[in-house]
């Protein structure tokens, strides 16, 4: 008995540490086993699944991992994260919307703010002051000197007719034939104080310079030093820049929807951050040749010449508008194959998403019909950055168990 009893427990020793060794393997075992069930997916396309890291084969980005025992349809982030992602809110309210119809334009010199400089009299142009186009000039300064016996005649006709008033100061006829002839120099653009000059000095001056008679900038010149220039001819051309036509153009259906007087948005291209209100203040009833487009034609200002003529510009044109009605900022609301939601903030720093209905939207914000209500907390920017989050903590799409 004894014997058998010594044999079996050796047994039992014997075979204990194979038991033991078996043991931890299929520990092991379970473990890898475990570890092999993590999932990845892509985060461009999370439906995308498999057990393996590897490439998407849609895009060929790399697999992330992710807890798909995860079931929570909400997302956790700290203040940082907050921070960092320039996550803000806003609490939707109802409010009016209005839709607009986007009309191509530019900006056009206005010839109200034109101006051509013509000479006065006939003659040689002797100096000009401006010789290129792009300069400013100022009222009252001088733009070119010009030679002409013409006016050395009227002048010589004035002394002439000043001598015989001032030795018959009782001669009514003289006095009239001096009043003509003061007046003809008058009309050549002769001051008092240049007309003072010539009695005071007694000599003839063929050479007048004449100034500028507005402000603006030099756009074209039509005469050269030592050109001749018959009386009422073109010298130059000054435009002012103050003030601008926008020129936008209309499809013969859309006229109905365009009145004169009527008040449209403009966004001059590179200032979308500046739009302008602009009136309606002309409507062309002929159609431009060559083309079915019609034009309509407003003003607008222009500050401090930061506007060049020729710049591209949209009209807004208002098409039709709803009071009372929930709307958001465009980037506020996320659309894919599966619809469109958006990212509420229940709690401080915990957000979740929700499927929305949209209705009537403009370039800037979008009419909500369902999903939202007065009052909630909507994410306006930094949502896409939520949804991608989502995707790679979750492994798959907001919408899917909405």
């Amino acid at each position: 008995m004894e014997r058998k009893r010594f044999i079996k427990t050796v047994a039992v020793f014997a075979v204990m540490p194979a038991l033991l060794m078996t043991a931890c393997k299929e520990a092991a075992q379970k473990k890898t086993a475990a570890m092999q069930q993590q999932t990845y997916t892509c985060p461009m396309h999370p439906q995308i699944v498999q057990n393996k890291p590897g490439t998407c084969p849609i895009c060929g980005m790399d697999l992330v991992p992710f807890d798909k025992s995860n079931k929570e349809a909400s997302l956790t982030l700290g203040e940082s994260q907050i921070q960092l992602a320039n996550i803000t809110t806003m609490t939707v309210g109802s409010a009016a919307l209005s839709d607009y119809k986007q009309l191509n334009g530019r900006l056009v010199t206005d010839p109200e703010q034109t101006a051509v400089i013509s000479s006065r009299v006939q003659g040689r142009i002797e100096t000009l002051f401006i010789k290129e186009t792009g300069v400013k000039v100022n009222k009252g300064q001088p733009l070119y000197r010009i030679y002409s016996e013409q006016l050395a005649s009227l002048q010589q006709e004035y002394l002439l007719a000043s001598a015989q008033v001032k030795h018959f100061p009782d001669d009514a006829r003289f006095q009239q034939i001096e009043k003509a002839a003061r007046q003809k120099l008058v009309l050549y653009d002769q001051s008092d104080r240049q007309i003072s000059q010539l009695l005071q000095s007694g000599k003839t001056d063929p050479y007048v310079t004449y100034p500028a008679t507005v402000s603006g900038v030099v756009a074209e010149l039509s005469v050269s030093e030592g050109q001749y220039v018959s009386e009422g001819s073109a010298v130059m051309r000054l435009e002012g820049y103050n003030q601008l036509w926008v020129e936008a153009d209309v499809y013969p259906a859309e006229a109905a929807a365009v009145r004169v007087g009527q008040s449209v948005k403009v966004v001059v291209a590179g200032w979308e951050n500046d739009p302008q209100t602009m009136t309606i203040a002309f409507i062309n009833p002929v159609l431009q040749s060559g083309s079915q487009l019609m034009q309509i034609r407003g003003t607008v200002s222009n500050r401090d010449n930061r506007w060049q003529p020729g710049l591209q510009a949209n009209i807004f044109l208002p098409m039709k508008t709803s009071a009372d009605v929930l709307s958001l900022p465009v980037d506020a609301v996320i659309r894919d194959g599966k619809g469109a939601h958006v990212w509420i903030e229940t709690a401080r720093g915990k957000f979740e998403p929700r499927k929305v209905t949209t209705g009537m939207e403009n370039f800037d914000v979008v009419e909500i019909t369902d999903g939202l209500e007065d009052g909630d907390k909507v994410v306006i920017s930094g949502a896409y950055l939520l949804y991608s989050e989502f995707v790679l903590k979750k492994g798959a799409n907001p919408l899917a168990g909405l």
